[in-house]
């Protein structure tokens, strides 16, 4: 184990290495509206878009909703009405308003920061990466915010190959495990894609002996998706993969991720990769150096 500041990141990269990037772009997810019925002060959070007008949700209260309840965004500008409930608070809403949904919700979300996180955010590129593009995630793949433009042209100066894969970040990647059996634990699905440019630059790096490196656990789990026989597909779908100790990587060579929550699926991934006592002994330094955890804190690479 070795401190290092993050700007330092190209001592351990090499020329030739693979660096792969979630290039996901959030969305003001978070939409406060009331119940047209009571004026009830409703907290939705956008997980999944089923249709052009229906989202699968988080509704804050679940209990103070029913099918067919109308809710109101913004006096008006936007309404909601509950489809269907589903379970731990999930629903399938379908929206109506008039003009273009993205200008709406540009207009009355807000970023959906993770709960230990109280305030709101002025800037909401603070919660993007500067590689987002492809919009549809409920939460940053935060270790990609450590990343400047400047620390990115550096690493292709010095022959690191960067490619970008999409998994949008879904309620499936934060939910903590609450079974005693760990294989009795569900994982939501999320929605990835695979380029053929990205796949070929991988599977080449894969039969030259060169590194992938994965930026975040999104990354990592996004091409374990599509790998099969120590190679990877260019396609894209859907993926509930659960990496715990125990699962063989096909793909990933070397990880660069935050430090995580307990209990979370998050804390298995990075311990299937590198030991269970070997992250139990790095979150210990951690601690003692006084790193800073979870989604805006610091970093560490694990080779």
């Amino acid at each position: 184990v070795s401190d290092h500041l993050f700007r330092e990141i190209g001592h351990f990269l090499h020329k030739g290495d693979v660096l792969v990037l979630n290039d996901t772009k959030v969305i003001p997810a978070r939409l406060f509206g009331v119940k047209e019925e009571t004026g009830a002060v409703i907290e939705i959070l956008l997980l999944t878009r089923r249709s052009a007008d229906d989202w699968e949700v988080l509704v804050k209260p679940s209990r103070k909703v029913k099918e067919g309840t109308r809710l109101a965004f913004g006096d008006g500008k936007l309404y909601g009405t509950i489809l269907e409930k589903m379970t731990e608070g999930r629903h399938i809403v379908r929206f109506s308003f008039d003009g273009i949904f993205e200008e709406i919700l540009d207009s009355l979300g807000e970023m959906p920061l993770p709960p230990y996180i109280h305030h709101k955010l002025e800037d909401k590129t603070r919660y993007q990466t500067v590689y987002a593009r492809e919009e549809g995630s409920a939460a940053a793949p935060t270790t990609g915010l450590h990343f400047t433009k400047e620390i990115l042209e550096q690493l292709r100066g010095q022959g690191v190959e960067i490619v970008y894969v999409t998994l949008h970040v879904g309620l499936g990647t934060f939910r903590p495990v609450k079974e005693e059996e760990i294989t009795d634990h569900v994982m939501h699905s999320e929605f990835y894609i695979i380029s053929p440019e990205t796949a070929a630059a991988i599977n080449l790096a894969k039969e030259e002996g060169r590194r992938v490196l994965c930026v975040g656990t999104t990354s990592c789990r996004t091409v374990e998706s599509a790998a099969c026989e120590g190679r990877v597909t260019a396609q894209s779908g859907w993926t509930d993969i659960f990496i715990y100790p125990g699962y063989r990587f096909q793909i990933m060579d070397g990880l660069l991720t935050n430090f995580h929550l307990p209990e979370s699926t998050l804390v298995m991934l990075v311990s299937a990769f590198a030991g269970r006592e070997n992250i139990l002994r790095a979150y210990k330094h951690a601690v003692d150096e006084r790193y800073r955890f979870f989604s805006f804190g610091d970093a560490m690479l694990i080779e």
